[in-house]
This record gives structure tokens, sequence and C-alpha cells, in this order.
């Protein structure tokens, strides 16, 4: 545990980036996967086709190599991205699919008799999915939603694969320095993880509890 406490700064170096990779490739990811979740719903056979294109291909698509392609392949095409932002935007891409999957199952859910009942009144399709669908729908998918953004904080660690100092290669870097420390390192570096992902869990249930819509 020496080795630990003698390395919090290295740690919180590496925690604070993850922490950051989370907060802002969760919220674009949020906002992305939203406008493609409307677009699988669109009456635009082209939009739902895009959608659905774009949905399959980033979903069966490895991670690694989003982030490869952001972080190698965009320099290369005249990106001039640091690799945080390419990093925040490869997690953004790769996880607004699965956002946008987990908001469309809670579209089904909401009844089709009240989108009915908002045209009949005279709401375009916008206000309609932006003021009756999609409310009801993010209550529905709390909990799936908290699962995705989970996935996303442990996906952060593939970031350090590609020059960015998040928490995994906070601790890669102490292992490889603290040899006679690595159990203790890595123990270190899955709690700080613990420290995101269970309140993350315990915030689901507080949410589903409070907010859920039961039929």
């Amino acid at each position: 545990m020496d080795a630990v406490i003698e390395n919090l700064p290295t740690y919180w170096r590496g925690f604070s980036m993850t922490l950051l990779l989370l907060g802002v490739s969760g919220i674009s990811a949020l906002v992305l996967g939203t406008i493609i979740a409307s677009m699988r719903i669109s009456p635009v056979a082209s939009l739902r086709a895009f959608a659905t294109f774009y949905t399959e291909l980033v979903r069966n698509t490895p991670l690694t190599l989003v982030l490869f392609f952001c972080a190698i392949v965009l320099p290369y095409l005249g990106s001039r991205l640091d690799y945080v932002t390419a990093a925040m935007i490869g997690l953004s891409v790769y996880t607004s699919p699965f956002v946008a999957e987990a908001l469309r199952s809670g579209i089904n859910g909401v009844p089709v008799g009240q989108a009915e009942a908002a045209r009949s009144v005279g709401f375009g399709f916008g206000q309609t999915v932006g003021l009756i669908v999609m409310p009801q729908a993010f209550r529905m998918t709390i909990p799936p939603l908290i699962n995705v953004f989970i996935a996303l904080t442990k996906n952060t660690s593939v970031a350090g694969g590609f020059f960015v100092f998040e928490l995994f290669a906070a601790a890669r870097e102490l292992a490889n320095a603290n040899g006679d420390a690595v159990i203790a390192i890595l123990l270190g570096a899955a709690t700080l993880y613990l420290v995101i992902t269970v309140p993350l869990g315990i915030l689901a249930g507080q949410l589903e509890r409070t907010w859920m819509v039961h039929q």
C-alpha cells in the first residue's frame, strides 16, 4: 500500500483525466445518440436509413479501431486535434449508438396513441418527439443508459493506448516503476474505477425508483 499512497498524485492525474473523458464523451454521446434515435423513427426514409447504417456500423466496430482512426488516421488526413480531443470524439461516436438503441427501446414503449393524439392537436414530428415521446423514453430507459455510461467509464481505459494519460495509463506507468508492488498498484486503480461505477449503479437504482414510468 505504500506504493499506492506515495503515488497518489499520479493516480489523481489519471483519475481526473478519466473523469474528464467520461463527462465530455458521455454528454456528447447522449446528445448524438438522442439525434440518432430520433432519426430512427423519422418519417423521412433517408434519415431512417442513415441512422440505421450509422448504428450498425459503429456498434459493430471495435473501440480500438475507432480510437485508432481518430488518433492516428485523422492526423494523416490533416487533422490537428490533440490526443485527448481525438479520444473524446472516438468515445462519443462509439458510445452514441448504444445510447440511441437504449432510447429507441424506450420510444417503442411509449403508447402509440400518445403520438397520434399529439398529431391530432397539430403537433409536428419534432414537437411530438421532443415534448411527448422523448421525455417518457428517457424516464423508461434510465437503467440501460446508466449501464451505457458505466461501460463508457471502463472503455476510457482504451484511450490509454493512444497517448492519453488516464487512469489505466497511470496504473501501467506505476506498475512498470514499482515491479515489487504491481498487485497493490493495480488494486488501487481498480478501486478508483469502482469509485465511479458503483455510485453510477446506485444512482441508476434511485432514479429508476423515482422516475420510472410504469405502464
